[in-house]
């Protein structure tokens, strides 16, 4: 049974809205040859996977990336060292990635 972690501790502010301007057209990714069963999985948030889109498929630098999105560079350098960590885990690891849907 898969379970991620709720983010939705109350700590600060509360999170303003991100703007993401893609949908996935799949929600797992996983090491060929293994059953999704076998394998820990990873949970990357929508705005993980935009701020990726942003900065590695489009090239933009962060200010803009993160003007795209309504929030701060500071916000987008956070989100963006948490989605290469994930992603870079998932990779060495061999774990599975589900992209979450926007809430």
């Amino acid at each position: 049974m898969e379970k991620h972690r709720n983010c939705g501790r109350v700590r600060g502010r509360p999170k303003s809205p991100r703007k993401i301007d893609f949908t996935p057209k799949a929600s797992y990714f996983k090491p060929g040859g293994i059953p999704l069963r076998n394998l820990q999985v990873e949970f990357l948030y929508p705005e993980e996977l935009e701020v990726l889109r942003l900065k590695n498929i489009q090239n933009l630098h962060q200010e803009q990336c993160a003007r795209k999105m309504g929030i701060s560079q500071s916000t987008f350098q956070r989100i963006l060292v948490s989605a290469n960590k994930k992603i870079t885990s998932a990779l060495i690891s061999g774990k599975a990635i589900r992209i979450l849907k926007e809430e």
